[in-house]
């Protein structure tokens, strides 16, 4: 297999620090020589490639953004930007399992725990030793989060909870989860812990996307969790909308990975594949697809850039994630239709990864947010009228 050269028409790399740059040159090599060997045999499987958790630790990929103190690597917000194009260049159930354990569980934990919460369980996320997941989503509200009917209630010692969550990655394989409960009517945060009586999480099986990943319910069934595993500062809607809005950067980010390796894919297929005595890539609506990819993957490096920018300024507004997510999603999976279009038949077989990534960007544009929402999201700040309750 040829070295990935990456995808840059403008010399973005020009605008990259060198530390950005080593950040996003070991991530690269790291996937060009662990999951792209592997990750066809696992998505054919259903299975999600628990080996790569140990080395994925050890290159500081969970909680890459936060101090040292509690295993994080300190990196700024385009090193870890680039490390989620990456990834989810080799797959997205992998970039997946990285978002959820680093936006998802150890940034809320950060954000919202107290000391000891956060010497807790920090540092065991850090180094993989404990896995994550997030429980917001619930079976019949996904959109509407503030509609969850989750409930959590006062007892001694601790709280009780009831209810079910959906859609949850990495559930059935987590240590702890960041569950989202009402309490006494507003939105509480609590930490619940494999094994406590109640408390069970099954896989779902029969997916045809996101197949190199975990996905699962999580059920709660008079589940006792002690004081201690309240998240303090974790009140309210905003609070998960919060998680969520880390989770979107990172998936503006990682569905550019999965575009530029179906556009390669494509382009060094079309510039083999022969047809009529020359090559596929001479014919010019073949030419005028690729450059329409290229164009897009371009056009989304330039505004993650500069959302990574902004993060690390603080200046960023949630809608311009909002903004990123949504643009990005659907050129990605648009994109990715257009490479298995170039590629024929071919493009419909393991040996090349389009429509293991076409399938995977069906569930990515869905989740953290639906095209739908982004779009609605961007209407209100714009017009300052909200189209939905």
């Amino acid at each position: 297999m040829s070295k990935f050269e990456g995808v840059d028409y403008f010399n973005i790399d020009s605008l990259l620090s060198e530390e950005e740059k080593m950040v996003r040159d070991t991530v690269r090599e790291f996937v060009s020589n662990e999951i792209i060997p592997i990750i066809e045999e696992h998505y054919l499987a259903g299975t999600f490639p628990k080996q790569l958790i140990p080395k994925m630790a050890e290159l500081s990929l969970f909680g890459s953004t936060l101090p040292s103190q509690y295993g994080g690597a300190e990196m700024n917000n385009v090193a870890y930007g680039l490390v989620m194009q990456e990834l989810e260049r080799g797959d997205s159930g992998v970039r997946s399992f990285v978002s959820v354990q680093s936006a998802l569980v150890m940034y809320p934990i950060y954000t919202f725990g107290n000391d000891e919460q956060k010497m807790r369980w920090l540092p065991k996320l850090a180094k993989g030793e404990l896995i994550g997941c997030f429980g917001l989503t619930e079976p019949d509200f996904g959109s509407n989060p503030g509609g969850m009917i989750t409930k959590a209630e006062r007892c001694e010692g601790g709280y009780v909870i009831n209810g079910a969550k959906m859609w949850i990655t990495n559930g059935s394989i987590a240590d702890i989860a960041v569950v989202w409960a009402k309490l006494e009517g507003k939105v509480q945060g609590f930490v619940l812990e494999k094994g406590m009586k109640g408390f069970t999480a099954p896989e779902m099986k029969g997916k045809h996307s996101l197949r190199a990943s975990v996905t699962s319910e999580l059920v709660m069934d008079s589940v006792f969790m002690p004081e201690d595993n309240l998240l303090p500062h974790a009140v309210g809607l905003k609070s998960p909308l919060m998680c969520l809005n880390q989770a979107r950067y990172g998936i503006a980010w990682g569905v550019t990975g999965a575009l530029m390796a179906c556009y390669d894919a494509a382009l060094e297929y079309a510039k083999s594949r022969v047809q009529f005595s020359r090559a596929i890539a001479g014919y010019q609506l073949t030419q005028m697809k690729l450059v329409n990819m290229l164009t897009e993957i371009t056009k989304s490096q330039l505004m993650n850039l500069q959302l990574g920018r902004l993060k690390d300024s603080g200046d960023l507004r949630f809608h311009q994630v909002s903004m990123a997510k949504r643009n990005n999603c659907e050129t990605a999976l648009q994109g990715a239709r257009v490479a298995r279009e170039i590629m024929g038949a071919n493009g419909i077989l393991a040996e090349y990864p389009i429509m293991r990534h076409s399938a995977n960007l069906e569930s990515v544009k869905t989740y953290e947010g639906t095209h739908e929402m982004h779009t609605l999201i961007i209407g209100e700040d714009i017009t300052g009228i909200a189209a939905f309750d």
